[in-house]
């Protein structure tokens, strides 16, 4: 029955694929706890990188492939859940994806060697990048259109504070406890999110069914692929600036390692109000949030790179970053929504593909340019990655404007 689960009488109205009339709150903000557990699963090792690698009898470089493992078969999951699963009942679907979370950090936890250790992050990955590849779909089942950029900002709460939090809580729990407790932690977080998500998602009806050619023929639509471009740049940009920022704390910015801690907590301070400002201009249009965002990045990459020497201003630059990046997924899901409304759930995937592709990018390139260039240059590739998507989203949405305007007259 419709009617089985639902937590309140919003959620109850959505029972097809259209947008409600009224917002079911609830199933957003079990959503946005469901990614928190993803991405605080996702983000846990490089905190317990070292004794997880002494425990298991494996290098840093072997344990770390654990993070390389979810990405990838993230990005391949994101295209292929939405397609593989395209007759079953979404909310089915997204409850057997968290119950994939909760297996992989109970495998994780209980990891003996290495394989078994890859084995549980593929297991996340397909977990992970499935998630991704739905969430602005049933948001979008969840809350009328109008107020969806506020919803995704809700989801995307999730994805900051596991940023902020994952990395010092998961080294702390793992000092006081041992590793494998950061895991199980998460695992009871991940029941959690089922838990809640099992009561506030009413049933959803498959949409439209799905198959590789029905992606291939998103991927190829000219607005998709305009979507899908900005986010390589502007996102590769991101992590390969963010990847390597460490070192530019700590060699131009003269940093000790609790300084390093404080900046990167506003950071990710910075990032939490940085979802609603996105948020707030995605309503109004998505290619603000995203020209805004790209623009303040770049500001302050130009900043650091120019007066980092100076710890205060390079603080603030770190501050403004943050705020910036935190517009950018918020802009680009509404984006991607509002430019490929009829397949959703594909256009997700395609979406989340598109930044794992990114930040796999953005991470090697940022990489090559520090090996030859020294630590900024992976500060100026971002600067220059992120003025450049902000100049060509602006140049876009000037001529959406001169032909809307062209067609009223």
């Amino acid at each position: 029955m419709l009617d089985a689960h639902p937590a309140d009488g919003a959620a109850a109205a959505v029972h097809d694929t259209a947008p409600p009339e009224r917002p079911a709150w609830s199933g957003v903000a079990a959503l946005s706890l469901s990614v928190f557990g993803l991405v605080t699963a996702e983000f846990l090792p490089p905190s317990v990188l070292t004794p997880l690698a002494s425990d298991l009898g494996v290098s840093l470089g072997a344990a770390g492939q654990a993070v390389t493992a979810t990405a990838v078969v993230g990005a391949f999951a994101a295209l292929l859940v939405p397609v593989v699963t395209s007759r079953w009942d979404r909310r089915l679907v997204l409850l057997g994806l968290l119950l994939l979370l909760g297996v992989s950090n109970l495998m994780t936890a209980t990891a003996v060697n290495l394989p078994m250790l890859l084995a549980a992050r593929v297991v996340l990955g397909v977990s992970l990048g499935g998630f991704w590849s739905m969430a602005a779909a049933t948001t979008m089942r969840l809350v009328p259109m109008p107020v969806l950029p506020r919803a995704m900002s809700i989801v995307f709460t999730g994805v900051t504070v596991a940023t902020v939090s994952a990395a010092p809580v998961g080294a702390y729990v793992g000092d006081l406890l041992g590793w494998r407790a950061t895991f199980l932690i998460a695992g009871l977080v991940g029941v959690a999110a089922l838990a809640c998500l099992w009561l506030t998602l009413p049933r959803l009806k498959p949409g439209a069914t799905a198959g590789l050619k029905d992606l291939a023929e998103v991927a190829v639509r000219p607005r998709a692929m305009v979507v899908l471009a900005s986010v390589v740049v502007v996102i590769s940009g991101h992590f390969a600036g963010f990847t390597y920022i460490r070192p530019v704390l700590e060699q131009v910015v003269r940093l000790d390692v609790a300084a390093i801690s404080l900046v990167l907590l506003a950071f990710g301070c910075a990032g939490f109000i940085g979802n609603f400002v996105g948020a707030f201009l995605a309503e109004r249009d998505p290619k603000l949030a995203i020209i805004t965002g790209s623009g303040l990045m770049s500001a302050a990459m130009t900043a650091l790179v120019a007066l980092g020497a100076t710890p205060w201003l390079a603080a603030v630059a770190l501050t403004v970053w943050g705020l910036a990046f935190a517009m950018l997924p918020v802009g680009f899901q509404a984006w991607m929504v509002a430019d490929v409304p009829d397949r959703p759930e594909l256009a997700g995937g395609l979406l989340t593909a598109a930044f794992q592709v990114a930040i796999a990018s953005g991470a090697v390139a940022g990489g090559l340019l520090v090996d030859r260039f020294g630590v900024l240059s992976a500060s100026v590739y971002c600067g220059a990655a992120a003025a450049v998507g902000a100049c060509l989203v602006l140049a876009l949405r000037r001529r959406r404007i001169a032909h809307a305007a062209a067609c009223a007259a």
